[in-house]
C-alpha cells in the first residue's frame, strides 16, 4: 500500500516543508548518551558543525516565532546537528509522548526564511525510537517549552549542478501529550456492506480473509466501512498505525501485517491515493474495506512482482491509532 518505502523514522526536509513528520528523511547520525543534555549542549558527529551551529544566534520571547541569524552564507553542516538553546518550564518530557512542536526555518544559502507554523498550527511528533536519535536525546528528559535548533544538511542532486543548501530550524516544544496505546484490532459497530463487494471473513484473532466477486473490477474507488470505531476521525496529516491485509480482485493475496506480526505505522500522505483517499474520514477503531482502481494504486507500472500493471486491489484496513 505504500507510495514510496519511506519510515517513520525519515523527518525532515524541515526546512522546505516545515513539517517535522518529512523533515529528516535520509539524515543520520550518532547520539549523545545523555537523555537531557542541557542549554548549552549540542549533537552531532562532527565537532566542525558542532562549532558551527554554536554561532547560530536565536532571539525572541517564548512562545512567539523566534529569528533565526546565521553567522555567515553560505553556512553548511555535514550531518544532522542538534542544540538546546533554551530550556523549558513544563512538565517534563517522557519517552513515548506525543510533543507539538512550533518551528521556524531558514535556508543556508542565503539566510532568507522559509516559512513557519507559529501562524497555524504546530507539528506533531512521537518521542519514541523511531524519532532521529539527535532530536529523540534533544527533547526527552527537557521540559515543555524547550527550544531546540537543528541543522540539515542538504542531499546532493545528481541532476543538479547547484550545491546542497543546509537549512536550519529552530523548534519549540508547546504541548506533550500521552500517547495513546494503539488498539489490538477493530472494535465498534459492525456495518452491513453493500451487495456486489468481497466478502469478509475474519479468524478468531480478527485476521481478515476473504471471497472475491464474480463480476467486473469497479472503475472507481470504493469505501466499505465493515466496522464503526468509536475514536477520533482520521484527517490526512496524520501517522497512521494499522493492521491490513490486500488482494488482487482475484482473491490472490500480496501483502499482509498480519502475516508480518506486527501492525504498520506510516504517514497518511505516504502511501497510494486509494488509500490516503480512502481512510481519510474514517474514525479510529474502524475496520474499512477499500476497493482500489489502478489509478489510484500503482497504474501502468504495478509494483514487483506480486502487483501487476492496472491492477484493481482490495485491502481490508483496521485503524489501531493515528497521531
Amino acid at each position: 500500500m505504500r507510495r514510496t518505502t519511506t519510515a517513520r523514522r525519515g523527518l525532515a526536509a524541515a526546512a522546505l516543508t516545515l513539517s517535522l513528520g518529512l523533515a529528516l528523511a535520509g539524515c543520520s547520525g550518532d547520539s549523545g548518551d545523555d537523555p537531557s543534555p542541557s542549554a548549552s549542549s549540542t549533537s552531532s558527529a562532527n565537532p566542525a558543525d558542532t562549532a558551527a551551529l554554536a554561532e547560530v544566534t536565536v532571539e525572541g520571547e517564548p512562545g512567539s516565532k523566534p529569528t533565526i541569524t546565521l553567522p555567515s552564507t553560505p553556512f553548511e553542516v555535514t550531518a544532522l546537528t542538534v542544540r538546546v538553546v533554551d530550556e523549558g518550564d513544563g512538565d517534563e518530557i517522557e519517552e513515548g509522548q506525543t510533543l507539538s512542536i512550533q518551528t521556524t526555518a531558514v535556508s543556508g544559502a542565503d539566510g532568507s526564511e522559509l516559512g513557519d507554523t507559529y501562524s497555524t498550527a504546530p507539528e506533531k511528533i512521537v518521542a519514541d525510537d523511531q524519532l532521529l536519535p539527535e532530536l529523540h536525546d534533544a527533547l526527552v528528559g527537557q521540559q515543555v517549552g524547550v527550544r531546540i535548533l537543528f541543522a540539515i544538511p542538504g542531499t546532493a542532486d545528481a541532476t543538479s549542478t547547484a550545491a546542497p543548501v543546509t537549512n536550519v530550524v529552530v523548534g519549540e516544544v508547546v504541548e506533550a501529550k500521552d500517547t495513546p496505546k494503539p488498539l489490538e484490532r477493530a472494535e465498534g459497530e459492525a456495518v452491513t456492506p453493500a451487495a456486489g463487494l468481497p466478502t469478509v471473513t475474519l479468524d478468531a484473532d480478527g485476521k481478515p480473509s476473504i471471497t472475491p466477486v464474480d463480476a467486473a473490477a469497479p472503475t472507481e474507488l470504493v469505501v466499505q466501512p465493515l466496522i464503526t470505531g468509536t475514536g477520533a476521525p482520521v484527517t490526512e496529516d496524520q501517522t497512521l498505525t494499522v493492521n491490513y491485509t490486500g488482494w488482487l480482485w482475484d482473491g490472490t493475496q500480496f501483502d499482509s501485517s498480519w502475516d508480518r506480526g506486527e501492525p504498520a505505522t506510516f504517514a497518511l500522505t505516504g502511501v497510494i491515493p486509494g488509500w490516503t483517499q480512502g481512510l481519510t474520514g474514517q474514525t479510529v477503531g474502524s475496520q474499512v474495506l477499500l476497493v482500489i482502481p489502478p489509478d489510484m494504486a500503482y497504474g501502468e507500472q504495478g509494483s514487483g512482482e506480486s502487483v501487476p500493471p492496472n491492477s484493481t486491489l482490495i485491502f481490508v484496513v483496521d485503524i489501531l491509532a493515528a497521531s
